[in-house]
């Protein structure tokens, strides 16, 4: 067993960091979708407090994530020139999820081809409230993958206030038990 452990961490130490993120990003991916998948269509508007996103807006930040993920690793930021204005969430989960989907191909496409090297490379991006600096590419890409994690996680709560089913995230859930 001892053999067998070692070997594993072994292996995995191995890994490039471009593969331990792309092992990491399509694990998180799959259960992204099926959170956003389960969400009723019908209650796309609910926004359970006035300073809160609707559902409907909160999925589509998720997306807007992944693409921030590809700008970094493609075009990187030009904050000198200003934001254009931000596109309206679809009208329907399903449309979301497609979109989610090919922003996701579109990224790994990318990582596919990035070299170890360039994933030190930095992008301009905040590193305190109103400060831009540099960012090594592999952290900034790993932020917007934990960024993605918390907003689903936020996502899972108003899929519970929707009365959707909630699917298992990290464990089992009470709408999708382990036994």
């Amino acid at each position: 067993m001892a053999n067998r452990t070692s070997g594993a961490t072994t292996a995995q130490a191995m890994l490039s960091g471009k593969m331990q993120f792309l092992g990491a990003y399509e694990h998180e991916h799959r259960t992204t979708l099926r959170v956003l998948r389960a969400y009723p269509e019908d209650k796309l508007d609910l926004r359970p407090h006035a300073k809160s996103k609707t559902a409907r807006e909160l999925a589509w930040l998720i997306v807007k994530g992944k693409e921030l993920t590809e700008r970094a690793l493609t075009t990187g930021f030009d904050w000198s020139a200003p934001a254009a204005p931000a596109a309206p969430p679809p009208a329907t989960m399903g449309e979301i999820a497609k979109a989610l989907e090919e922003t996701h191909l579109r990224v790994v496409e990318v990582l596919q081809e990035v070299l170890d090297e360039e994933l030190s490379q930095t992008v301009k991006f905040f590193v305190a409230p109103k400060t831009m600096g540099d960012v090594p590419k592999i952290q900034f890409i790993w932020m917007l993958l934990h960024d993605q994690i918390h907003h689903r996680g936020q996502f899972s709560i108003y899929l519970r206030m929707a009365e959707g089913k909630v699917p298992s995230i990290y464990g089992p859930s009470a709408d999708e038990p382990w036994t």
